[in-house]
């Protein structure tokens, strides 16, 4: 079995720099994270720059939350990436980057063909957001062996307590996850 990706500079330089956004809610984003870009290696090989551009897609995805404050974070986060990108000359990243953002929560397959990281990045965040429920052919084991390494330190909690906010604050604003 491979072994787990536990360590990202630039993924851990990011959070660094945005711990005091995070707050309390770093450990279980980064976690989720970690989680992520490992669900994604286990459905396929990674080559070239797919790890780099998971580092980024998967610290900016939902990062919106916190960097923008909003709940409503898919448009927010997907700029947040493509500035990034475009601060560290990764412009040729920026529409991949983009998709892989703002279809993560697609139901259905992701306008990308089911090989691209696009695709494979919405599966990994389906897998880690149904709590394994979904597997997309990811095997158990694996599925247990990243969760073990990177607990989910009340994610999915957090996750619910700002669904309750939004539905409480904007009941006519569906979910991120509702809306694709």
């Amino acid at each position: 079995m491979k072994r787990l990706i536990t360590e990202l500079a630039e993924l851990d330089g990011l959070f660094d720099q945005y711990a005091e956004r995070f707050g309390r809610d770093q450990t279980p984003y980064r976690n989720h994270v970690y989680r992520v870009i490992n669900l994604v290696a286990a459905q396929r090989t990674l080559t070239g720059d797919d790890l780099r551009k998971l580092e980024l897609a998967g610290f900016f995805h939902d990062a919106g939350i916190w960097l923008a404050g909003t709940f409503d974070y898919l448009p927010p986060s997907a700029r947040l990436a493509c500035h990034y990108l475009d601060e560290h000359g990764l412009q040729s990243w920026s529409d991949e980057i983009h998709a892989m953002i703002v279809q993560h929560h697609k139901r259905t397959g992701s306008d990308a063909p089911a090989e691209t990281l696009v695709e494979a990045f919405r599966r990994a965040d389906w897998i880690d957001l149904s709590l394994g429920l979904l597997r997309f052919g990811v095997d158990r084991e694996r599925l247990r062996e990243i969760n073990r390494r990177f607990p989910n330190a009340g994610f999915h909690a957090l996750l619910l307590g700002l669904s309750a906010r939004q539905l409480i604050t904007q009941p006519w604003r569906p979910f991120p996850m509702l809306r694709l």
